[in-house]
């Protein structure tokens, strides 16, 4: 069954928001997406408090929702995979890994997003063989 959204009816129509939660900050650990400008100290109340770390407007936007991820998941499996992600997993099969890196970042542009993108494939490679096994 599909997800339901009431957005043009009812008491609470209109875009649906959330508030951007605080997160605490811990000075031994470094938090995706914050920086220590962003700290604020709590020095209101009697008892010192830690320093509250408040989420970047666009580290709040990579956040992925449950109904992102449920029409990703929906569009990849409609569309099916782009042609150099097609070539790299044919790499990855062959293990030529670190071929596939180079050829990502060719298309992808920086070496980071190259690397995220062969662990996406070879989990994608991985989750294969496991569905044809239990095929069998």
């Amino acid at each position: 069954m599909a997800v339901r959204y009431e957005l043009c009816i009812g008491l609470n129509k209109g875009h649906k928001t959330n508030k951007v939660k605080n997160v605490k900050y811990t000075g031994d650990k470094k938090v995706k997406g914050l920086r220590g400008s962003r700290l604020k100290n709590v020095s209101t109340q009697e008892t010192p408090s830690p320093a509250f770390v408040y989420m970047s407007h666009f580290f709040a936007t990579q956040i992925q929702t449950r109904h992102t991820k449920f029409m990703r998941d929906l569009v990849r499996e409609v569309v099916g995979h782009a042609p150099y992600e097609k070539r790299t997993m044919e790499l990855l099969k062959v293990s030529k890994d670190k071929r596939a890196l180079k050829f990502l970042k060719r298309r992808l542009g920086t070496h980071i997003r190259a690397k995220r993108k062969r662990e996406e494939l070879s989990n994608i490679l991985t989750q294969l063989r496991k569905a044809q096994t239990h095929a069998k």
